[in-house]
């Protein structure tokens, strides 16, 4: 594996102590660490869990896994490693018939990768297109940037990026082609742009390597594919946490749990309920948790993080919903 530069930023875990707070791993528990990265969360969560607790720790990039194992020794409870796409992983985790009691997700890219600049995940520094979080897979930001048609780029600059000018910078990104530096690409976002959107609030180009960030590593589909996993591999009083950075994200946390946390669905002028539906989720968190101005004075790239927490009740019956 290639040397990886990265710049001199350390790893801060967001929202740590309110995740540990919420999710309230207890001793002697397993959990599940969906996206172990730097193993920030991963240390606070071993600590409470105890030596007579469990953590399994999952990423899909290589980088985490020798993190993994310099982390390993200092972590308070038993734990492995494995890599792979959370999503997938969940399942295999189901086939072992493992039921964990805290699953929790720290959503996106993270310091790491953003930092490593050979990754191409940043438009700070020059770097190749790539923005794979796993290096082995095929698809990367050089594919999506060369190949893909302009009304397909244009799409997902609107759908996972938000971006505005989203036609206006598909058409220039195919004008150019190819491209294969990330400094041709913010290049090529800038002059797509009107002026005040080039000097304005924030980047040009962040939503635009967003979006095809998202698209490489096909983020929000993984997401999708964890959330009801995730939810059946839990223990009756389980807990399930999310830390997402994109509205995309965060409203699909909102609405998974909602839909768990739905009781009766008869309609109101009915006297007694017939559909028999009872709430399968308890929501721990009403709102989505956000890092407090002290914690933003200490890591300002916390600022769009949201935290949601919801604990798996049990059935009349004594199973998990």
């Amino acid at each position: 594996m290639a040397t990886l530069t990265y710049m001199p930023t350390d790893h801060v875990p967001v929202l740590l102590a309110e995740l540990v707070a919420l999710a309230d791993p207890q001793p002697g528990e397993l959990a599940v660490d969906c996206t172990f990265g730097g193993g920030g969360h991963a240390r606070a969560v071993a600590q409470r869990l105890g030596p007579t607790g469990t953590l399994i720790c999952i990423d899909r990039d290589p980088t985490a896994a020798e993190r993994y194992r310099e982390a390993a020794p200092e972590l308070a409870c038993e734990s492995r490693f494995v890599r792979g796409e959370f999503s997938a992983v969940l399942t295999d985790l189901a086939d072992e018939g493992l039921r964990p009691n805290l699953i929790y997700m720290d959503l996106g890219v993270s310091s790491m990768q953003i930092d490593a600049m050979e990754r191409g995940f940043s438009y700070a520094y020059d770097a190749p297109l790539d923005m794979r979080m796993d290096p082995d897979q095929g698809l990367s930001a050089r594919e999506i940037v060369n190949e893909w048609p302009q009304d397909r780029i244009a799409a997902i600059l609107r759908e996972y990026g938000e971006e505005r000018h989203a036609r206006a910078i598909a058409r220039e990104i195919v004008a150019r082609r190819p491209l294969s530096t990330t400094a041709e690409l913010v290049e090529a976002i800038r002059d797509a742009v009107p002026p005040a959107y080039r000097f304005g609030r924030g980047h040009p180009a962040k939503r635009t390597f967003q979006a095809i960030r998202i698209a490489v590593n096909e983020e929000l589909r993984a997401l999708e594919n964890a959330l009801p996993r995730a939810w059946d591999l839990l223990t009756p009083g389980g807990r399930l946490a999310a830390i997402s950075f994109h509205s995309l994200e965060d409203r699909m946390v909102k609405r998974f749990f909602a839909e768990k946390a739905r009781g009766c669905t008869c309609p109101p002028e009915l006297p007694v309920c017939v559909c028999g539906r009872e709430p399968e989720a308890e929501l721990i968190t009403r709102r989505a948790v956000s890092p407090t101005p002290e914690e933003l004075e200490r890591n300002p790239r916390a600022s769009s993080a949201h935290l949601r927490v919801a604990r798996k009740l049990e059935t009349k019956d004594g199973e998990g919903a």
